[in-house]
């Protein structure tokens, strides 16, 4: 029985969370969009994600998917809710964070929420309002060249007042620090002064912990991944079980993020790759698809790796995402038509590319490889499966296009 919907405003992002949810004890599934969400699935999970493409899409197409899935989730028992959005806060000084937050509070008829993005097991924490990446302010750090959300600001009260018609209020450490109960009484204390969203530090996962169990009475969480660790789920977390027949190993890479660019050049170092051309792509998309097909399937064992970037100097035209997001969808779509059976996607944009080429339907989580990064056994509409990690741009280790197979392969 459903006991929590979630919407989250990117594909590994949902994944993200949900990693999250089932080492809580919840039984949980993503899906994309809000179409998939049916009474079926509400009966076998006790937390349903729902996959949207909502970060950078206009404010209003933004809210109103997010209201779609809010009520996709209501209709099949959901009475708790969870919108998830970056640990990095990804957002420009329109939304959609703080325009999603408010509609989603007027279709609950909730006074307040929490804003909590901090996820310390991946270095994110929040202190005195302000957004570390490590050791460093949000705005210091390389989501400040962020080519779609460039973050310029650290401080969460200041981004979220700038999205939002309501009152944004700081809820400091020292009160977390507290304890629930403290905090609880806190919390509902602004909200009746009329703090609509509450800022809430957090610098360790017990402070998240504390925050969670104190927001125990709120219709409605906000934040990264990292504050539902602190939600009880109703049994023990049972992993699924993922086993990778192909020993091809095919790493699909959008993201121009910093770490993300690490991880391929150490894929190239340890195994083989390409290159994605725009110009070449925009002459003969087809044939570059057969070229890299091609070449991945003949390769050895070791990492084969087709990306967009490499190193920082790569990100040039942002008008060629949408061709690069193509024709990896397309690559993903010919290799798994000829027996591959597991794919590493890295950047939420390209998870997208390939989980809609691929026409999947909903992800079961499995192994946990790094924080907030998992294998998913991915239903296809076809009724085949697929072994999908889907990583955000930022997370998981250097060496993780090389050893995310090891133990299931």
């Amino acid at each position: 029985m459903i006991r929590l919907g979630a919407i989250a405003d990117d594909l590994t992002g949902a994944t993200d969370l949900a990693i999250t949810l089932t080492a809580a004890g919840f039984r949980s599934a993503v899906v994309v969009g809000h179409e998939a969400v049916t009474t079926e699935l509400g009966e076998q999970a006790d937390a349903v994600v729902v996959a949207l493409k909502s970060r950078t899409s206009p404010v209003d197409q933004a809210v109103s998917a997010s209201l779609a899935a809010l009520d996709a989730l209501q209709r099949i028992g959901a009475e708790r809710f969870y919108f998830k959005y970056c640990s990095t806060f990804d957002s420009t000084p329109e939304g959609n964070i703080g325009p999603v937050t408010e509609a989603l509070l007027d279709a609950l008829d909730e006074d307040a929420t929490v804003v909590c993005p901090s996820f310390p097991a991946n270095g994110r924490t929040v202190y005195q309002g302000h957004l570390f990446v490590g050791s460093q302010p949000l705005d210091e750090s390389p989501m400040r060249h962020h080519p779609l959300t460039p973050m310029t600001d650290s401080n969460l009260v200041r981004l979220m007042a700038a999205q939002t018609r309501a009152t944004v209020g700081l809820v400091p450490l020292q009160e977390v620090h507290r304890g629930s109960s403290a905090l609880r009484e806190v919390l509902m204390s602004r909200a009746r002064d009329g703090v609509r969203h509450l800022v809430v530090d957090a610098v360790t996962d017990d402070d998240l912990r504390t925050v969670a169990e104190a927001a125990g009475h709120l219709k409605l969480l906000t934040g990264g991944s990292g504050l539902a660790q602190g939600l009880d789920g109703p049994r023990a977390r049972a992993q699924e079980p993922i086993t990778v027949r192909d020993r091809r190993r095919v790493v699909l890479s959008g993201s121009a993020s910093s770490m993300t660019q690490t991880q391929v050049r150490h894929g190239l170092e340890e195994g083989d790759g390409v290159q994605l051309d725009p110009s070449a792509l925009r002459a003969d998309l087809a044939g570059c698809v057969g070229g890299i097909v091609a070449r991945a399937l003949a390769g050895p064992a070791t990492p084969f790796v087709v990306y967009a970037t490499a190193a920082p100097s790569d990100v040039r035209n942002l008008d060629d995402a949408p061709l690069i997001e193509e024709a990896l969808g397309a690559i993903a779509h010919d290799l798994v038509d000829r027996g591959v059976d597991s794919l590493v996607v890295a950047g939420g944009e390209t998870s997208g590319a390939v989980v809609s080429a691929l026409d999947i339907t909903d992800l079961r989580l499995g192994p946990t490889l790094s924080p907030g990064v998992a294998w998913a056994r991915a239903a296809r509409r076809s009724g085949d499966d697929v072994m999908v990690v889907l990583k955000s741009g930022n997370f998981g280790g250097a060496d993780l296009f090389t050893t995310a197979w090891d133990g299931v392969a």
